[in-house]
């Protein structure tokens, strides 16, 4: 069995919907209901017999974009456990390079993020270069930083705080910095923090890091032990944007990609591209009325 949950535009929802239906007959995949979900009146779900996830969330993506997507083989409900990456996902801003920014070097090391999210750049290499761009500054520049241009993206505290109200453990695990990291979570209520640590002596940044390099194989990691803990049935949400995250959005039971990066989109079992990050409550069945501000 598949199960397709969906937010479109609702103008040409019937039209889109006969003309996907078309194209999933085509690939003999038959859709066995579709309908409207009384929980959220702007969420269509489809359900099929049998088919590939794949050929489905790329046909869907194909005839509803731009569109809030997921596509699951099982019952879709509120997970036990939400591991999030943070740059451009919790949060609308790349902190290195805003932090790159109060050294003069915006331009350098945003082309490299930009490159390492695509997947074009070893992430481990890719941190390092920029982090050594950042020898000389002073730590007060984070504080800063955080101060004036770091942002939780729109929806990130319902979500959160939601989930959490739902008995659901949640995780920021960042290839980032706990100097941005922690203060972020402690806003948006994160239960805990996983990330990159900055040296610093005599009040400045060294150009390197203190302990190991958080990446995507610790991100993926941190999703595996954490429910593992919860126990051998615990369901896993991921959300991220970038290359970085890929392993930790396949390693989830479902895992969601947040305006993300081509890659990263074809890796997940949904997307969030039209709306905000509270669609995903609206995709997990979780009624407005019941959302906590």
């Amino acid at each position: 069995m598949l199960i397709a949950r969906l937010i479109a535009d609702p103008a040409t929802l019937e039209t889109r919907l006969d003309r996907a239906t078309a194209a999933l007959e085509k690939e003999g995949m038959r859709v066995a209901l579709a309908q409207m979900h009384d929980f959220c009146g702007d969420v269509l779900q489809l359900s099929l017999p049998e088919g590939d996830p794949a050929t489905l969330r790329g046909l869907l993506d194909e005839h509803f974009a731009p569109a809030d997507l997921l596509v699951s083989r099982r019952e879709i409900a509120v997970p036990d456990l939400f591991v999030s990456d943070m740059d451009s996902t919790m949060i609308g801003q790349e902190c290195i390079d805003e932090l790159a920014d109060f050294a003069g070097f915006r331009d350098r090391v945003a082309a490299i993020t930009e490159r390492a999210m695509q997947g074009e750049l070893d992430f481990a290499s890719a941190l390092a270069e920029r982090v050594g761009l950042l020898a000389g500054l002073g730590e007060d520049s984070i504080a800063d930083c955080l101060a004036e241009r770091i942002r939780p993206m729109e929806g990130a505290r319902t979500l959160v705080a939601t989930l959490k109200a739902r008995g659901c453990r949640t995780v920021l695990v960042t290839g980032g910095f706990h100097h941005f990291a922690d203060p972020v979570a402690d806003q948006l209520g994160f239960d805990r923090v996983v990330g990159n640590r900055l040296a610093v002596a005599g009040g400045k940044l060294t150009g390197a890091l203190a302990g190991a390099i958080t990446d995507s194989a610790v991100k993926e990691r941190v999703l595996r032990e954490e429910a593992e803990g919860i126990g051998p049935e615990a369901t896993s949400l991921a959300t991220g944007d970038g290359a970085n995250d890929i392993p930790m959005l396949a390693a989830a039971t479902w895992g969601i990609a947040f305006r993300a990066k081509p890659r990263a989109r074809a890796a997940a079992d949904g997307t969030i591209d039209r709306g905000d990050l509270t669609a995903v409550l609206e995709l997990f069945g979780i009624p407005r009325e019941e959302w906590v501000a």
